[in-house]
């Protein structure tokens, strides 16, 4: 199984408002940088988006380390709060629905086609990837419409 490591991270203008997403994906001495963007989101989205569109890149199953600063995603993971909303059907302990369940549910489909670990990573700290991905979110971002 090919390893595969991939760093993320969402950007918003506003919340909700215009948002971009970063990903970069490194295999071996290969890197793909990937981003992309809409006009009306929230950050979770974008930072979910990310992962998700990585994911999408690769071409068979791999093992993936994920690199992120969202502790919404990692700790989701990494707490197995993702797998209790799925069983729950998609209802948070307190019975409220979760919020982005359709990006959660393609996220968790996702990661079921690879090994995947969640890593969580300081934000706007001195990462160089995060960094990166960061620039790529926010470069994203749509201009506002006229």
């Amino acid at each position: 199984m090919k390893k595969v490591t991939l760093y993320t991270d969402g950007a918003c203008s506003g919340n909700p408002g215009p948002g971009g997403w970063g990903a970069v994906l490194l295999y071996g001495p290969h890197r793909r940088e990937m981003s992309g963007g809409e006009q009306e989101t929230t950050n979770n989205r974008m930072e979910l988006t990310a992962v998700i569109e990585g994911l999408r890149a690769l071409k068979e199953p791999c093992a993936v380390e994920i690199y992120s600063d969202s502790a919404y995603i990692v700790n989701a993971f990494q707490e197995h709060w993702v797998q209790g909303w799925e069983k729950a059907g998609w209802k948070k302990a307190d019975k409220k629905s979760v919020l982005n369940a359709d990006l959660w549910q393609t996220l968790l489909a996702l990661t079921r086609q690879h090994r995947v670990s969640f890593h969580k990573v300081k934000g706007h700290a001195d990462n160089e990837l995060n960094n990166r991905c960061d620039e790529l979110a926010r470069g994203a971002v749509p201009l506002p419409c006229d």
